[in-house]
């Protein structure tokens, strides 16, 4: 990969595949990168919005033929960063774990539990270089005023703020853990944006998530526990939407990365540069290049 490429900020996504599938995505190209951590989920689609470069990333790959468990989120993160994304949007169907929160309503959550227990899988650093980011907060604040600006201009009922709490899957939860998640006070339940944060404050990249509410989980009893069928029609149902926020952000995020989170190895790596392994050195270039 050419890193000259990278030169210009771009504005990434990571969702559904067809996402990109919209009217006023021009100049549109696939690219296949290949990572120092395997193969990302699928190619990259680049185009432009609004004059601003965007490049695509289907989480699940063409066809959702992934699990959440076989991502390769440490090579999609890189992919998107070698491709000079600076801003991630993470669009995503979540289960509702408050009755205010209903389906097809749209969540910009703020706070973050990880209960995946596979955070050693989703680092970038190691191998000689020790390093811990900052993350009480693990959403940037700029991008997500720019992302709910944009979705209370589009879309009914959007809500500020709330914790989503990432499992495992595949199954979805029992009603046991659903009412445990509520317990401990999450507010949303996925299987993705744990890995897709923490990699993304590690590469600086300002990250937000639009949280599509597909369901009620498995916890309302008044309500049916939640079923493939459901989850597909209600994300159907909120795809159009999804396209048109995107659409509409690009114009109002900021041409020049200039968030903290575009900062956050700043004070985060423990190893001095002298004793940095020439191998970490190349495979990380494309987050540790300013450092010389």
């Amino acid at each position: 990969m050419d890193l000259e490429m990278t030169s210009e900020p771009a504005i990434g996504v990571v969702g559904g595949s067809g996402l990109y599938e919209m009217d006023g995505f021009d100049e549109i190209a696939a690219v296949s990168v290949q990572t120092p951590f395997g193969e990302a989920s699928d190619a990259v689609i680049t185009g432009r919005i609004a004059g601003r470069r965007v490049c695509f990333l289907p989480r699940h790959g063409v066809g959702h033929r992934l699990l959440p468990h076989e991502i390769n989120h440490r090579a999609n993160i890189w992919a998107l960063r070698s491709l000079g994304v600076r801003w991630l949007i993470s669009v995503t169907a979540v289960g509702s774990l408050r009755e205010e929160l209903a389906p097809r309503d749209i969540v910009v959550p703020d706070q973050l539990i990880d209960r995946t227990g596979t955070a050693a899988k989703h680092t970038f650093f190691g191998h000689g270089i020790a390093a811990h980011v900052g993350f009480a907060d693990p959403f940037c604040s700029e991008l997500r005023k720019s992302l709910l600006a944009a979705a209370r201009g589009i879309a009914n009922t959007v809500h500020d703020g709330g914790t989503y709490l990432c499992m495992n899957g595949p199954a979805f939860s029992t009603r046991a853990e659903a009412g445990f998640h509520r317990l401990i006070g999450a507010d949303l339940i996925g299987m993705t944006n744990g890995p897709e944060a923490r990699l993304c404050r590690e590469a600086e990249i300002a990250a937000a998530t639009l949280a599509l509410v597909t369901d009620y989980d498995c916890w309302k009893i008044d309500e049916a526990a939640v079923e493939v069928e459901t989850v597909i029609e209600n994300l159907h149902a909120n795809s159009a939407m999804a396209k048109r926020i995107i659409q509409a952000v690009c114009a109002l995020i900021p041409e020049n990365p200039t968030s903290p989170c575009h900062q956050s190895l700043d004070s985060a790596i423990f190893t001095p540069r002298a004793h940095w392994p020439e191998r970490m050195v190349k495979d990380l270039a494309p987050i540790l290049s300013r450092f010389g």
